[in-house]
């Protein structure tokens, strides 16, 4: 997600939209269970104002305790074995997903830092964080990112016992951490961190332009508390798309200071970036300094590059672009169906050739934020079939396999929370892992749908041992 300002009244025509500033932490509490209040089945299946196709959500697990805040949004979601780890702007949770009817939360982590978007690696977690804090802890403050002691970065903990995290290291990088990717070394004994971030200012100490550049952490599994900042490799020698016009407004491109996302595909030594103005191809064979091998842009309908995901083959790549930031309400007719989108490419040779756009092909209203976001493959063989977030336009499911005619396959979609106001929410995150659909919702918490097709049958057969979204693993088929 990106915030935005008054461009949020301007284009929505609808209240304004302001994303708070994160309380002061009261502390870390770490392996406390918190199970909250489940939703029983027979409720979720009577909910109201819905639209769906072959989708039904079975279960729902609300934010609880402090997550129940106003302002503690749910973000990210990573999976390791009968575990799912699900980001919020106060911390993390981990639940325990071995019946997906009944998710049990089993810890709850205080340790506030916007997003904290979450990935598991063996015994290893890390989160991110893109807001200024007064040091690494998880009892920091919040403080203005124009002090030279401010922090930001990745937090590293245990998860070995995954009921009882423990925080063992943090690394400040350059503009802090607004996402981060995970690239495996071949011997696997090393774990490097691709850390995305933008928007420097010469007002900043510590995240000063130009911001052409993603940090590189090393943490070495055997002992993560060694984590260490390897490499700073520089992207856009030449700074990038310039951008033009107001982007948050849909005119124009915006200019390109750093990397939003980046998604990697480590066992074909590939990575693709989502970064601002522009998409690039990226060689990670060499962990340390990935090197750009194709670069595009597309200043007629894309705003934000935001992230990236291959097909399992590795032969096309979908970006999506945020327009608005998460904040607007862009799947309407006034925008159509190229902005806010998603772009295909095929990989042909080195190079990224354009293919198509898919959008939402549902309109939602003007209260409602919604834009192309997560999603991952569903990993059926001979398709290639994704599920992917919009926020308040649900879920959708599409086939790409034809990447000049994407089709969508099922949907899960709710009326908007509010008919008179931009009220910011809806589903951050939308993954498949072993047989279902997982949703980190930003103020409903976390969702489980089941998908009813044949093809999703096939694909509940590839059990999946790690699931991060943003570091891809090969299905074989």
């Amino acid at each position: 997600m990106t915030v935005v300002g008054s461009a949020v009244v301007a284009l929505a025509l609808a209240a304004g939209l302001g994303v708070a500033a994160l309380p002061s932490a009261t502390g870390e509490s770490t392996g406390t269970p918190d199970t909250g209040a489940r939703v029983a089945s027979e409720q979720v299946a009577a909910e109201s104002g819905v639209r769906s196709s072959r989708m039904s959500l079975i279960a729902r697990s609300p934010l609880s305790g402090s997550f129940r805040a106003g302002d503690a949004y749910g973000t990210d979601l990573a999976f390791k074995g009968k575990y799912a780890f699900v980001g919020n702007y106060y911390g993390f949770s981990v639940y325990d997903i071995a019946r997906p009817s009944r998710p049990r939360q089993v810890a709850q982590v205080l340790c506030p830092g916007a997003q904290n978007d979450v990935s598991v690696y063996g015994d290893i977690l890390v989160l991110s964080v893109d807001a200024s804090r007064s040091d690494d802890s998880c009892s920091s403050k919040d403080m203005s990112e124009t002090k030279k002691k401010a922090w930001e970065g990745i937090r590293v903990f245990d998860i070995s016992r995954p009921a009882r995290p423990r925080y063992v290291a943090a690394v400040e990088t350059a503009c802090g951490s607004h996402t981060h990717t995970l690239a495996p070394s071949k011997n696997g004994k090393d774990l490097y961190v691709y850390v995305s971030s933008y928007s420097p200012s010469e007002d900043f100490p510590d995240c000063k332009p130009p911001h052409d550049i993603i940090s590189v952490v090393k943490i070495p599994v055997a002992k993560p508390s060694a984590a260490r900042l390897a490499a700073t490799p520089v992207l856009f020698p030449d700074g990038g798309n310039p951008g033009t016009g107001l982007p948050t407004l849909g005119i124009g491109p915006s200019e390109t200071s750093g990397c939003h996302d980046v998604t990697a595909y480590p066992s074909k030594d590939l990575a693709a970036g989502a970064c601002m103005g522009d998409g690039i191809l990226l060689d990670i064979s060499n962990r340390v300094r990935p090197k750009v091998i194709d670069r595009v842009t597309d200043d007629t309908n894309f705003s934000f590059w935001h992230s990236a995901t291959f097909n399992n083959a590795g032969t096309k790549v979908i970006f999506t672009d945020e327009l608005g930031g998460g904040s607007l309400p862009t799947c309407t007719p006034l925008l159509g169906s190229t902005r806010g989108a998603n772009g295909i490419y095929d990989i042909q040779g080195r190079s990224l050739v354009f293919k198509s756009y898919y959008k939402l092909p549902r309109s939602q209203a003007l209260t409602e934020n919604c834009v192309a976001h997560n999603g991952s493959l569903i990993p059926v063989k001979g398709r290639d079939i994704m599920v992917q977030a919009w926020y308040q336009g649900g879920t959708s499911i599409f086939d790409f396999t034809d990447s000049s005619n994407p089709v969508e396959l099922a949907y899960f979609d709710r009326e908007a929370i509010s008919k008179t106001n931009l009220v910011l929410g809806g589903s951050w995150s939308s993954y498949w892992y072993n047989g279902f659909v997982f949703s980190s919702d930003i103020t409903r918490g976390l969702e489980v749908f089941r998908v009813n097709t044949a093809w999703a049958k096939q694909a509940a057969r590839v059990k999946m041992g790690t699931f991060n979204a943003q570091s891809q693993p090969s299905y074989n088929g």
